[in-house]
C-alpha cells in the first residue's frame, strides 16, 4: 500500500504542474481527492492490512493528502490570479494614451457631395425634405403615373418588401409626400438612398444615392426649369460648362428632358474621353410635372403647374473626382477614402 500511495502522489503532483485552466483543475482534483477518487479507494481499503502497519499508512496517506491539497490550492489561486490579470487587461483603459496619436476621419465623399448639393439649393430658396426609404407602392409607382406594365415594377427591377411595399426605388415618393401634406407654393429637393435590383458592376450598384427637386406654383415653365438647372450646373462645375437638353420620356413628367453637360475634359473643344463630341454624359433628367401627378396628390392642375428633376449623387461625385468605378465608393478602402 505504501508503493501505492507514492505513485499517486508522484503522479498526481505532475498533473497538477501541467494543469492548463480551472476545467483540467476540477477534473484532477475529482480524479484523485473526489468520494470515487484513486486517494478515497487507498483510505476506504485501510481495513484490509494488518492492524499493526494502519497507524503509519493512516499517517502517510493523510500527509500525502495534504500535499496534495496544498498543491491543488497553489495551483487554484495561480489559475484565478491568470485569469483576472486577463480580464484587467481586456477592460483597462489607457488613461494615458497620446491625444496625437489618434486619427480624425472625415465626411466620406458620397456625403460631401450630397451636403453641398443640399447647400447650394438651400442658398437658391429650396427646402430641404426627408422621406422614407422604405415605401408604398402607391407613392413609389401608382401616384407617379407609372403604368402598370412599366419594367420598374417588375421584382426584377425592384425590391418588394410584400405586394404593397418596396424599398424605394427614386426619391420622387417624398414629392408626393409633400404635395399631399403640404400648402402650395412648394419649393424642395428631397436627397438620399434608393435601390434597384442591378447587377454591380463599374458604374451599377443595387443601392446609390440620388436628389430630386420639385417646384409646384402658378405659370411655371420649362423655362424656369431650365434656368433653374443652368443655374445650379455652372456654380456645381464653373461657369463655362455648357448645357444640352434633350427630349425623352419620364411618366410622371411632361414634357420631359435629359440634361448633358460639355466634356470635364476638353470643356466642349472635343477630346479621345468625349470622343471628340465635346459633350459628356448624361448628367440628370427632368420636365413639368405631369398634370395628373398633380390631380393625383389633389393639386387642381388648371391653375398650378410645375417642374421636377433627379440626378444621380454618386454620379456627380464620380464626375467631380474623376472616379471611374462606382465600387470604389462602397468598399470603405481607407486607402482611397483618405484621398477626400
Amino acid at each position: 500500500m505504501k508503493e501505492r500511495l507514492q505513485k499517486i502522489k508522484g503522479d498526481t503532483l505532475e498533473k497538477i504542474e501541467k494543469i492548463g485552466d480551472l476545467a483540467d483543475f476540477e477534473e484532477i482534483r475529482i480524479k484523485i481527492l473526489g468520494k470515487k477518487g484513486e486517494l478515497t479507494k487507498v483510505l476506504r481499503g485501510m481495513g484490509q492490512i494488518p492492524a499493526e502497519e494502519r497507524p503509519a499508512m493512516g499517517k502517510l496517506a493523510n500527509e500525502i493528502r495534504a500535499e496534495i491539497e496544498e498543491k491543488l490550492e497553489g495551483k487554484r489561486k495561480e489559475l484565478e490570479e491568470k485569469i483576472k490579470k486577463i480580464q484587467e487587461k481586456k477592460e483597462s483603459i489607457d488613461v494615458t494614451a497620446n491625444p496625437q496619436t489618434v486619427e480624425i476621419g472625415h465626411r466620406h465623399p458620397l456625403h460631401q457631395t450630397m451636403e453641398e448639393l443640399e447647400d447650394l439649393f438651400l442658398s437658391m430658396g429650396f427646402d430641404i425634405i426627408d422621406g422614407p426609404e422604405i415605401e408604398t407602392v402607391e407613392n413609389n409607382f401608382d401616384l407617379l403615373n407609372s403604368p402598370k406594365d412599366h419594367p420598374s415594377r417588375d421584382r426584377s427591377d425592384t425590391f418588394y418588401i410584400d405586394d404593397k411595399t418596396v424599398l424605394r426605388t427614386h426619391t420622387s415618393p417624398v414629392q408626393i409626400r409633400v404635395m399631399k401634406s403640404q400648402e402650395l407654393p412648394i419649393r424642395m429637393v428631397s436627397a438620399g438612398r434608393t435601390f434597384r435590383f442591378d447587377e454591380v458592376d463599374d458604374t451599377h450598384s443595387p443601392m446609390f444615392h440620388q436628389l430630386e427637386g420639385l417646384v409646384v406654383d402658378k405659370n411655371v415653365t420649362m423655362a424656369n426649369l431650365i434656368d433653374t438647372l443652368d443655374m445650379f450646373i455652372h456654380a456645381l462645375f464653373g461657369k463655362d460648362m455648357k448645357t444640352r437638353y434633350r427630349p425623352h420620356y419620364f411618366p410622371f413628367t411632361e414634357p420631359s428632358i435629359e440634361v448633358d453637360v460639355s466634356c470635364f475634359d476638353c470643356k466642349g473643344r472635343g477630346c479621345d474621353a468625349c470622343h471628340y463630341t465635346g459633350w459628356s454624359m448624361e448628367l440628370l433628367g427632368g420636365g413639368l410635372v405631369h398634370p395628373k401627378v398633380l390631380e393625383n396628390c389633389g393639386i387642381d392642375s388648371s391653375i398650378y403647374s410645375g417642374f421636377a428633376f433627379g440626378l444621380g449623387v454618386d454620379r456627380i461625385t464620380m464626375v467631380k473626382h474623376n472616379i471611374s468605378d462606382i465600387r470604389l465608393l462602397y468598399e470603405n478602402d481607407q486607402r482611397f477614402l483618405e484621398q477626400f
